[in-house]
């Protein structure tokens, strides 16, 4: 149950402000962020099972990240890895426009999923189970395992933690996103939504940093900070059954 958070446009030093957490099973093999062999003006992490990610930016200023949309009931594991849809926007040339009129003709090639994609300098939102493509609006948003801005706990947290944050702050520090993004707050029970699962389940699942879960939680925490002068600073940082573990760190220009 992965969460994103972003503010995009509306800040006097940034045009775009990334705070991620990936929520996987521990057993899923996994790279740490690093511009990709094969694709070396990529850079993410990557998914080592079927070679997709969850989140990228390119050289070039292209920028992508997935979320899965959570509906148990019609999930199909002979399905393709929803990662590869990723890995479509960031090695592509074409516009973002085309590759989303392509992604809704396959959509029911997927289990449920979220996806923003765009430039830097503009961001849309696609979402296979509700089928129509929007234009990020400037601002704040946030989207975990629903609907994009879904008035759930976590999302509503996050995105408020953010959006406070940086109407307040011309410089802004690394290190206190990734604060938003350990946080390990449960929702009360009468907040939660209903995905499908569990209540208990429902309940560990609704902190923004995920660490009650067995074999499963946040593995991955990534911020990602460009400027309006196209400066990146990409930071991911890995956890190991909820234990901070090692960070990478990388700076370019678009």
């Amino acid at each position: 149950m992965c969460i994103v958070t972003l503010h995009h446009q509306n800040h006097p030093v940034y045009k775009l402000i990334v705070a991620s957490n990936r929520d996987e099973f521990y057993e899923r093999p996994t790279a740490q962020a690093g511009f990709w062999e094969d694709y070396p003006y990529i850079l993410g992490g990557r998914d080592l099972k079927e070679m997709g990610t969850w989140l990228g930016i390119t050289k070039q200023g292209r920028f992508a990240v997935l979320t899965n949309y959570r509906d148990i009931a019609s999930e199909r594991p002979e399905r393709k890895s929803r990662g590869k849809i990723v890995n479509q926007f960031l090695t592509s040339n074409e516009e973002p426009i085309t590759l989303f009129e392509k992604l809704q003709q396959q959509r029911t090639e997927y289990n449920g999923f979220n996806l923003i994609a765009g430039t830097v300098d503009d961001l849309f939102h696609y979402g296979n189970n509700e089928r129509h493509l929007t234009k990020l609006q400037t601002g704040t948003h946030s989207i975990s395992n629903g609907s994009l801005d879904a008035n759930w706990p976590k999302t509503k947290k996050a995105k408020e933690m953010l959006q406070t944050y940086v109407q307040h702050q011309q410089d802004i520090y690394i290190e206190d996103l990734f604060e938003q993004l350990n946080d390990r707050e449960t929702a009360p029970d009468p907040l939660l939504p209903n995905t499908g699962v569990e209540r208990d389940l429902e309940r560990n699942l609704s902190s923004i940093f995920i660490e009650n879960v067995p074999n499963y939680g946040t593995r991955v925490s990534t911020v990602i900070l460009v400027t309006h002068n196209n400066d990146v600073t990409f930071v991911e940082r890995t956890y190991e059954k909820g234990q901070y573990a090692d960070e990478t760190r990388f700076s370019f220009s678009i």
